[in-house]
């Protein structure tokens, strides 16, 4: 196989021992949302680059698994939400498939959480709030993207948004597009992950049980 580079990087090289204290289940919050609303904060105030970045992974009816960086924009008791095209891949996927996870990659900090649940769409109401407070310019680029579809070239996708940039000027209202929205992702299990030297990390996971959240540890 011809090498990539003409220096040879051997990942299998590559480890960074974690020192960090010790999560105790003792000191988990009640719910997972109030822990994640925690964790969140200590994420933000570590000055983390776009600490509402997850990674949100879909599959077909049949199982084929895709996965994504995207911003997630709201969270409170009820889950997480996002916003996309719903006619993109994962707009697709989640309609064949409602069940979704969602990873937040804050490795600055040796920490993640993974949630699992399911996804289903918000009210128009909460969807046009969102997308108003949208910049002008991301507004048009809702419109101008047909997220996921096969697209001519870059010039295209120049000339969509020029149109639109002269059909709604800054300062004038943009609709929102009728298939464009968020989707809350309810959880049913997240866990929070701490890494510790040895690769002995803490791995403590809610799991919904009965309309009541328990606590497990999982080995690392």
């Amino acid at each position: 196989m011809a090498r990539v580079t003409d220096q040879d990087i051997d990942p299998a090289m590559m480890r960074k021992q974690y020192r960090s204290e010790i999560v105790h289940q003792e000191t988990l919050a009640g719910s997972p949302m109030d822990q994640f609303a925690l964790w969140f904060q200590q994420a933000a105030d570590s000055h983390l680059f776009e600490p509402n970045a997850m990674i949100v992974s879909t599959a077909t009816a049949d199982g084929r698994p895709s996965s994504r960086t995207v911003l997630m924009k709201q969270f409170d008791g009820r889950g997480f939400v996002f916003f996309t095209n719903y006619a993109s891949r994962k707009g697709r996927e989640i309609a064949e498939n409602p069940y979704v996870s969602l990873l937040f990659p804050w490795h600055p900090i040796s920490r993640q959480v993974v949630v699992t649940g399911t996804a289903t769409r918000i009210g128009r109401d909460e969807t046009a709030a969102y997308f108003r407070s949208r910049p002008h310019g991301s507004q048009l680029g809702a419109w101008a993207s047909e997220q996921s579809s096969v697209i001519g070239s870059r010039a295209e996708l120049d000339r969509r948004y020029a149109e639109l940039a002269a059909r709604y000027p800054e300062g004038e209202q943009v609709p929102v597009p009728p298939e464009w929205g968020g989707m809350r992702v309810v959880p049913d299990a997240v866990e929070f992950w701490q890494g510790h030297e040895n690769r002995l990390h803490d791995r403590l996971r809610y799991v919904l049980d009965a309309d009541e959240w328990r606590v497990e540890r999982l080995c690392p």
